[in-house]
């Protein structure tokens, strides 16, 4: 059994980074700054047009006027 002094993983204070005196950071210490994610990916080709369809549009009419007729029928019979 050996009696050594166990090391710190830690660096000593005169290499610990840190901030630079006067309170800015020093060049190499941090890392550059990223890119946009504009270009990343591949092309987009399908652009769908803006706005509803004609069929949507129809089957929500034609279900509400369903529903706006069954509540009339409903409330002539009560």
């Amino acid at each position: 059994m050996s009696s050594s002094t166990p090391t710190s993983p830690d660096p000593g204070p005169e290499r610990t980074p840190g901030p630079a005196p006067g309170g800015g950071v020093p060049p190499g210490e941090t890392p550059p700054g990223e890119d946009s994610t504009a270009g990343a990916g591949p092309r987009e080709t399908y652009n769908p047009t803006r706005g509803w369809a004609a069929g949507p549009i129809i089957a929500i009419g034609t279900l509400v006027i369903v529903f706006v007729v069954t509540v009339i029928i409903w409330a002539t019979l009560i």
